[in-house]
């Protein structure tokens, strides 16, 4: 039998913390995997076809690990958040058909160098820009913030306040949008009359952002977490390339972490 040291190894797991900065045992680690009501995976910026980067490996690499994680682990549904290729049009199909490789259903989001036609866009993806869905009474929205130029947007305010409208039903709200609205660091833009808007719907339970490489945590606003996943393509940002892992259990408290891409690391619950 293996002891409590071998077994956390065989988990990826050495002295994973919450946020609250209680820590847990591997048997409490065990116990949490029964409690998970839905469980999805985020990843940004793959920046496919980007010269002078082995965006190929980095795609293979990504997909293999997600595949791998989804063997093991219940996956509902995989967002890959933006800049999917870099620049050139003729690069979208030729995502798709590496992207199509991942086992568990995904849908995307538009980034600024996802630089083609709307039209264009959804006659590959099957799937509007803006685009919602529910899922085991959760909300999911993946919101438009760029456009053929590469432009840093604000998602179209008024399709976001009725897909909020219709989410109330809903137990928790997720939002999926690439490029930052409230400006943290260099490259993201200020919304304030988007950032209000959330602040009216409390079953938003966390916002998700691309876009900036070398962000892979959390950062909070009005009591709303709004989450980053660094990058696992490109040629800048955070050292390791990989994916972010959320978990929402039975009593409604999300666990989630970064694969960088084998181990669990920033392990946080909110």
């Amino acid at each position: 039998m293996k002891n409590r040291r071998d077994f956390l190894k065989t988990l990826g797991l050495s002295g994973a913390v919450f946020l609250s900065g209680e820590a847990f045992s591997a048997e409490s680690f065990v116990a949490s995997r029964s409690k998970v009501k839905l469980r999805f995976i985020v990843a940004s910026d793959g920046h496919y076809g980007q010269p002078k980067t082995e965006f190929d490996a980095m795609h293979d690499t990504l997909i293999g690990h997600v595949n791998k994680f989804a063997e093991k682990e219940k996956v509902d549904f995989c967002v890959i958040n933006g800049d999917l290729f870099h620049d050139d049009p003729n690069l979208l199909p030729q995502v798709k058909q590496k992207l199509d490789q991942l086992k568990t259903p995904y849908y995307v989001t538009r980034g600024n160098h996802d630089r083609v036609p709307d039209s264009r866009w959804e006659e590959v993806w099957k799937m509007p820009l803006n685009h919602s869905f529910t899922t085991n009474n959760h909300a999911v929205i993946l919101g438009n913030t760029s456009n053929i130029k590469g432009e840093y947007l604000m998602p179209d305010l008024n399709w976001m306040r009725s897909e909020l409208e219709k989410a109330k039903a809903q137990t928790n709200t997720f939002i999926f949008l690439h490029i930052p609205q409230i400006p943290w660091v260099e490259h993201c833009i200020d919304s304030p009359d988007l950032i209000k808007l959330f602040g009216e719907y409390k079953n938003i339970k966390a916002i998700f952002h691309g876009h900036i490489h070398s962000l892979d945590g959390l950062k909070m606003h009005n009591g709303i977490p709004y989450l980053f996943d660094a990058h696992f393509g490109g040629n800048w940002g955070t050292e390791y390339r990989g994916f972010r892992v959320v978990e929402v259990m039975k009593d409604n408290s999300i666990l989630t972490y970064m694969m960088n891409p084998t181990v669990r690391i920033l392990e946080e619950k909110i």
